[in-house]
């Protein structure tokens, strides 16, 4: 793949990443924040994976994404358990699952 191509999921992680921190710093929902540190992390691997040789999949979910990159850096396998989180973040911050999720300023600091 073309370094450009790289590039534009780099840069488009980089500015999902400034938007969730811009939402968190101005109070805005949470919910919202971690849907952008969701994209954010969903584009970087994505620009790493692709200039890795790796044939782009429409795939959202960082467990199935992190194994990948995994593949060609095991020291990502140490961030699992944190791409569960944000994965299930994900999925609550845009689909109605049934029952009311509770983000925490705490959790999202702790991620931004």
């Amino acid at each position: 793949m073309p370094k450009k191509e790289v590039k534009e999921w780099i840069s488009k992680a980089e500015k999902d990443f400034e938007e969730a921190q811009f939402l968190f710093q101005h109070n805005r929902p949470l919910d919202d924040v971690a849907f952008f540190i969701h994209q954010a992390i969903e584009k970087a691997f994505k620009g790493f994976l692709i200039n890795n040789g790796w044939e782009l999949e429409k795939i959202h979910d960082l467990v199935k994404l992190i194994k990948e990159v995994s593949k060609f850096d095991n020291s990502f396998e140490e961030f699992l358990k944190f791409a569960e989180e944000i994965t299930d973040y994900y999925i609550e911050s845009r689909y109605p699952v049934g029952y009311e999720v509770a983000y925490e300023r705490k959790e999202m600091a702790a991620i931004n």
